[in-house]
């Protein structure tokens, strides 16, 4: 004899239970449905691997000439002038943004592949970038007296994290306008602050070659060598106990300054000075999420051209 239970399973008299077609269906559906919110998990979760969201800030940056110059600096042009300027702080968050031309715009990497064992990562989606994914500020720098051509001689820089260093990834470029008011720009240099490497980097860039960048022109991912990147090689070098400075073959002059007629000081030039994640860069790796870059200081020094 056979009764139905309360769970619409049927009983047999040896009181076990036989599971209906409708109750096996229901169970199965349970079960399909299971598996796909846990695979959809995982896909989520290995996605959200690939996507950067950086922590990386970059705050209280310095810029400043060296003591004793001619150099004057400020961080507005009608502002008040000095050795040394304090520039607004950044509090936002770096995300890796590439580009191979600063004035022809940035692109943010938001996705990665990896291949095999982790030791193959390479940039494979790019996006819109917005204006607090990277830091930009501007100062204005003026000289009295003789022309001077403008050199860097030092980029200071501090690791909130030593050994998982965002230094080694991010870039600064500046952008030199002619002399005067809300100038066109004319020129643009982009500096590697830190020549060492991330230790725990195990990626390639996007075409698996170390300094490619993304082309501006272009937005389907196409990567150039970075032409002229700088590094502390092009400096010049300050002596602020006398004032003098001292170039190289190598030291590169960013731009000229010139004085005014009467001895005074000539018409300010416009630096706008970028700070960014090099997304394209082998360094920008996982283990730099949250990390920050504390300072930053810029210090300028002229070499006079006419006696």
């Amino acid at each position: 004899m056979k009764t139905i239970g309360e769970n619409g399973a049927e009983t047999r008299p040896n009181g076990k239970q036989k599971v209906s077609k409708t109750r096996m269906r229901f169970r199965l559906l349970i079960t399909a449905i299971v598996l796909l919110v846990s695979f959809s998990s995982l896909v989520t979760v290995t996605f959200a691997w690939y996507i950067y969201q950086t922590g990386a800030k970059t705050s209280n940056i310095r810029m400043a000439v060296g003591a004793g110059s001619t150099l004057q600096i400020s961080n507005q042009y009608d502002g008040e002038y000095g050795s040394s300027a304090l520039m607004d702080e950044f509090h936002g968050a770096l995300h890796p943004v590439s580009t191979n031309r600063i004035l022809g715009g940035f692109q943010k990497v938001t996705a990665f592949t990896q291949e095999v064992q982790m030791k193959d990562r390479r940039a494979v989606l790019f996006g819109e970038v917005e204006t607090n994914d990277y830091y930009k500020t501007t100062l204005y720098v003026r000289v009295g007296g003789n022309k001077q051509m403008i050199y860097l001689s030092n980029i200071g820089f501090e690791d909130d994290d030593p050994d998982n260093p965002i230094s080694t990834a991010i870039r600064i470029g500046f952008v030199i306008h002619e002399p005067g008011k809300d100038k066109p720009a004319v020129k643009e240099y982009v500096f590697a602050i830190n020549e060492g490497d991330n230790p725990r980097a195990l990626y390639n860039t996007a075409t698996g070659q170390e300094g490619y960048v993304l082309d501006s022109s272009k937005t389907d991912g196409t990567t150039i060598p970075m032409e002229h990147l700088y590094t502390a090689a092009n400096f010049c070098q300050y002596d602020s106990n006398t004032g003098i400075t001292t170039v190289t073959d190598q030291s590169l002059a960013m731009f000229e300054l010139v004085g005014g007629a009467d001895g005074g000081y000539g018409l300010p030039v416009q630096v706008d000075v970028y700070v960014w994640l090099e997304g394209c860069d082998k360094d920008c790796y996982n283990n730099l999420v949250g990390k920050m870059l504390n300072k930053i200081a810029l210090s300028f020094a002229g070499k006079t051209t006419e006696e």
